[in-house]
């Protein structure tokens, strides 16, 4: 019967008319999800799942309704009252239902963020220095953000989790909680406290711990590394579930399925991609974002729970089960072996020198690329830092002896320049380091 059943069910005959051939108590679960289905539709109108957030907030429509209905028979075989749609959907927005995890995460993220300004004198550095309206290289740093000699050398290992709270400015800052409040509210009110927790803060410090090798030059802060953990969790949601959220089951109709599914992948790609173009600014790294992702996607197939087939009368092999079981158990394991692995290899290295020197390039390009060296919005080096001591007689400033990031001295002749204001000096500074020091990176 069950076979017969689930064959019926892969071809849709369920939803032709011919209800009579299933078993009542599916009929009436099927007919109370189809409810749920159309009254989401009349209240929030018709869902376009496109992109990951899009997507994700599909598939969180649809267990919403699977729950429903599951209550619905519950209370109907113990003859319990009836709860409508519209209250249960309004149960999920109140008391321990509500996402205290993204609430204390926006509240600690945006009181350090306050605090950063505080310890820059309230003001924000040019563009050309930090390009997200944000404070110092050195305030960052202070206020604890990923620099790898630091967390090697000194032992300030707390550097691989203060990052998650800082960020480097307004754009960031709202750029990352705007994303914080949609997808980890999404994420916890269909999972939980524990499984966001551990979705967002462990993607966060193994994204900095891969920043933190193979950018060691680099300073890096951003809530980055867990939202992308939480992006790819949502992304291993959807594929764990993906043969059923384009089903006929939970669709009216299964035409364009093909189309349907080439359409989602496109908008998954480009929300990938634009994420990653921000991360080509300073004091934001793909590393942390990438890594974050992986991170994410290996603890959400270990914390996510997959939604039952058994609600729309599949049934689901033992050699199926055994897979899914196999997958629960290796993505979370893995995500520690990872952790393990590459925290070994950053204690082994020097915290100075990255095993790929082109890497860099993938999280951080001077832009804009026509402009010329001394008219980009922003570089992707350390000069910003740099020092100098500048030598004076009676006709002005002849001489500087500018200290390059790596700590080699040059020696700069001003005599031909006729220079007498010092602020000058200190804004051609960059710019100076960039013409005649060799290496831009400290080392």
């Amino acid at each position: 019967m069950m076979r017969l059943l689930t064959q019926q069910l892969r071809r849709g005959d369920w939803s032709t008319g011919d209800e009579g051939s299933l078993p009542p108590e599916l009929e009436q679960r099927l007919r109370d999800f189809q409810f749920a289905q159309r009254k989401r539709r009349e209240t929030y109108g018709d869902e376009r799942p496109w992109g990951i957030l899009g997507l994700y907030d599909h598939l969180a429509g649809i267990r919403v309704d699977v729950e429903w209905a599951e209550d619905a028979a519950w209370r109907r075989a113990h003859k319990e009252p009836y709860l409508s749609w519209a209250d249960f959907q309004q149960t999920r927005d109140t008391g321990w239902n509500r996402p205290f995890f993204t609430y204390i995460l926006l509240v600690v993220c945006t009181v350090v963020l306050i605090a950063s300004y505080g310890l820059n004198g309230w003001k924000v550095e040019p563009l050309s220095v930090n390009p997200m309206i944000g404070p110092s290289a050195e305030t960052l740093l202070r206020m604890g953000a990923k620099q790898t000699s630091l967390i090697v050398n000194q032992g300030e290992w707390y550097r691989l989790f203060s990052p998650m709270v800082l960020h480097a400015g307004l754009i960031h800052y709202f750029l990352n909680m705007t994303a914080l409040w949609f997808i980890g509210k999404a994420v916890e009110q269909c999972h939980g406290f524990a499984a966001a927790a551990i979705i967002f803060i462990i993607p966060a410090v193994g994204g900095t711990i891969m920043s933190a090798i193979f950018l060691p030059e680099y300073i890096s802060v951003g809530a980055s590394g867990g939202i992308f953990g939480l992006i790819g969790a949502c992304i291993a949601d959807i594929c764990i579930n993906w043969s059923l959220l384009f089903s006929k089951h939970v669709n009216s109709s299964d035409e364009g399925t093909r189309f349907r599914h080439l359409k989602v992948l496109m908008w998954l790609l480009f929300d990938i991609v634009i994420n990653c173009l921000v991360g080509l600014t300073p004091f934001v790294d793909n590393f942390t974002h990438l890594g974050g992702m992986v991170y994410g996607f290996l603890c959400g197939l270990s914390t996510i729970e997959r939604l039952s087939t058994d609600f729309f009368g599949i049934a689901t092999s033992t050699l199926s089960r055994i897979r899914n079981l196999f997958v629960r158990f290796s993505g979370l394991l893995l995500s520690v072996v990872l952790i393990m692995v590459t925290t070994a290899l950053l204690v082994e290295s020097d915290g100075g020198a990255s095993p790929c020197s082109s890497c860099r390039y993938v999280s951080c390009v001077p832009f804009p690329p026509w402009a010329g060296e001394d008219a980009k919005w922003w570089y992707c080096d350390d000069c910003s830092r740099v020092t100098a001591d500048a030598k004076l007689d009676s006709s002005g400033y002849y001489s500087l002896s500018l200290t390059c990031p790596d700590g080699v001295i040059e020696e700069i002749d001003l005599s031909d320049e006729l220079v007498t204001d010092r602020q000058w000096i200190r804004r051609q500074l960059p710019n100076l380091c960039r013409k005649h020091c060799e290496n831009l990176f400290a080392s």
